[in-house]
């Protein structure tokens, strides 16, 4: 598994990842729900980066 540098932060009713080496961001009513959301958001990530290599600059587009 990959190291990745995330932010926790409590919002008004849930918590919020957010991953700072990709800017992927997870939810979740506790940390520990934010935290997977975001771990699966950046499997999907990588998934979908192996089919699609330039996959930053095609949303930019």
């Amino acid at each position: 598994m990959d190291f990745y540098t995330t932010i926790l932060r409590k919002s008004v009713d849930y918590w919020v990842a957010l991953c700072i080496d990709n800017g992927i961001v997870g939810q979740g009513i506790t940390q520990e729900i934010a935290i997977k959301q975001l771990n699966e958001a950046i499997a999907s990530f990588l998934e979908i980066s192996k089919i699609e290599p330039d996959i930053y600059f095609t949303l930019l587009e």
